[in-house]
């Protein structure tokens, strides 16, 4: 439970005042309940006691009445206060919460980052964010104002009726219902954890069959999918009615608690006027109070049945990134010297990250300032994986890698990423316009500069089509065609001017004239930088200044 109790002061910490705000105003919506309804008993048999009496004509009705009225109306503004503060706040912190979650991460080596790059990772992280508002509505400020709430009724109905009330009251809802809450929160720890695995996994298949479902019908598989697909809902289906079972009785449970501590409290405050000479419209209120204090107890049952699943959510999301074994030192970045490599690679030797066998070995070359190196090589061979490598994305297994004369090692995060830039295979776009999806890469980016850089990849005609640099793009750059969006991402590594270009197969979906045209564009934008390219395409090998293929760096098995 440290993970919830860390997630919590998280979502806190965000926008602490309207969360206290939110808290109190729940503390004052289940006292102005109490109130209302012990008021309310009070005025009733105050006034048939006095019917009785003789004394009716007598007897003030209008403070009581107004009273009754002023605590129904304050209890309805101050529940749409509550609910609008408290979701408010929620919602910015969860905002704030997705910040955390990325800082955290940017941390994650490369490997792990694209592994969650699929469907279903992405929709598990959405899933586990969006489960952590139940920590604050559901869990905390439920909890926390139903606490507060039964203190301050404990020393009301002490000081108005008798302290017997006053504990039977606490005594029935605190150990009755607290017994009942922890066997919610025991018997659905593990289970709801699990009903929302299966129901990611239903939700992972789902989109696959969807996105596959081509596929499966030309192989005949379309049936054994649907299957798979059948038994993984049955699964979460199960999951779920068990769920929905353990709320139902424990909402039957509960209801019978708090019907039973109301009748022992009538029977109670009955003996006390009897023998005690209580007055019975103050007895009156002990009954009805008991009675409004059930809203206190039956809402916070959703939240235990769902603790589990906050629990695995909250571990997901503050999960520490594996050690990465990449020094930086805090050091300024060095200059381009004309004559001076940009980048050199003395006897280097490399693996996949986790493998033991090595991909290349004793790998060496030098690129000075405006060279262009291909590597070539099947797919599989490392060529990303060099790229990464190069990048400072991956530690190497053995030799070195010297950037600008200095160890790749020893550079700053910050002073790399100013001087090197690398365009993975799939680089993301982002819902947005044109104009935005380029200016990720230089803020305060001018039209000018746009479309120098669009010009640069032969994509500026296209653009201009579409509307301009405003025109939109739906997520991930829908609205454009493969190889337009390969060169918006291009354009957009141009614009940071880096004396270290990487790319991994940058011409991949163009044609073979438009791939020159592309080529010769970004090396006229970028005259002066050092250029490696992942490549297998003829067009990107007839424009390298040197042609390395790593077949002949395979070690011997």
């Amino acid at each position: 439970m440290l993970k919830l109790w860390q997630v919590l002061r998280l979502l806190w910490r965000a926008h602490p005042a309207a969360m206290w705000r939110g808290a109190l105003l729940a503390v004052l919506v289940l006292l102005m309940g109490a109130a209302l309804l012990g008021l309310s008993g009070w005025f009733i048999t105050a006034t048939g006691l006095a019917g009785i009496a003789g004394v009716g004509i007598a007897f003030d009705v209008f403070r009581p009445s107004a009273g009754v009225r002023g605590l129904a109306l304050g209890r309805a503004a101050a529940r749409y206060g509550e609910r609008l503060l408290t979701h408010d706040a929620t919602l910015r912190a969860l905002a704030a919460l997705r910040v955390t979650l990325l800082a955290r991460l940017e941390r994650f080596p490369v490997a792990e980052l694209r592994r969650l790059r699929g469907a279903s990772a992405l929709t598990r992280i959405t899933a586990d964010v969006d489960a952590l508002d139940g920590v604050v509505l559901r869990l905390a400020l439920p909890i926390s104002a139903a606490l507060l709430t039964h203190a301050a009724v404990f020393l009301g109905l002490w000081a108005l009726t008798s302290h017997a009330v006053a504990i039977s009251v606490a005594a029935g809802y605190l150990l009755g219902g607290g017994l009942v809450l922890w066997r919610v929160g025991r018997a659905t720890l593990g289970l709801s954890a699990r009903a929302e695995s299966a129901t990611q996994d239903l939700r992972r298949r789902a989109i696959g069959l969807f996105r596959g479902r081509r596929e499966a019908i030309l192989q005949g598989a379309l049936p054994r999918w649907r299957a798979g697909l059948d038994a993984t809902e049955a699964e979460a289906r199960a999951a779920m009615d068990e769920l929905d079972r353990i709320d139902s009785g424990a909402g039957m449970a509960l209801s019978t608690i708090i019907t039973l501590i109301v009748a022992g409290v009538f029977a109670l405050a009955g003996w006390l006027v009897v023998e005690a000479d209580l007055d019975p419209a103050l007895g009156a209120i002990g009954v009805f109070v008991a009675l409004a204090l059930g809203e206190t107890l039956l809402p916070l049952r959703r939240g235990m049945a769902e603790i589990g699943r906050m629990r695995d959510a909250a571990g997901r999301v503050l999960a520490e990134p594996p050690a990465r074994n990449l020094k930086r030192l805090s050091e300024s970045s060095p200059a381009v010297v004309p004559g001076k490599a940009v980048l050199e690679l003395r006897h280097l030797s490399l693996a996949r990250p986790g493998w033991s066998r090595l991909l290349l070995h004793d790998l060496s070359f030098a690129l000075a300032p405006g060279e262009t190196l291909a590597l070539r090589g099947a797919s599989g061979l490392g060529k990303s994986t060099l790229l990464d490598v190069i990048a400072g994305l991956e530690p190497v297994t053995a030799g070195e890698v010297s950037l600008l004369d200095r160890p790749l090692a020893t550079w700053p995060e910050t002073d790399l990423r100013e001087v090197l830039t690398l365009v993975p295979q799939r680089a993301a776009l982002v819902s947005g316009t044109v104009l935005e999806n380029l200016a990720l890469a230089r803020p305060g980016l001018t039209e000018a500069e746009a479309v120098a850089a669009l010009e640069a990849v032969h994509l500026a005609q296209t653009v201009g089509a579409r509307g301009g640099l405003s025109s939109p793009l739906g997520e991930g750059g829908a609205g454009l065609s493969g190889g337009q969006a390969r060169r918006l991402v291009l354009a957009r590594a141009l614009l940071r001017r880096p004396k270290m270009l990487l790319l991994d197969e940058p011409t991949e979906g163009l044609d073979a004239e438009t791939a020159r045209e592309v080529l010769a564009g970004i090396r006229k934008f970028l005259p002066d930088a050092a250029i490696v390219t992942a490549s297998h395409r003829a067009a990107e090998l007839e424009a390298a200044d040197q042609v390395i293929d790593l077949k002949s760096y395979i070690p011997e098995s």
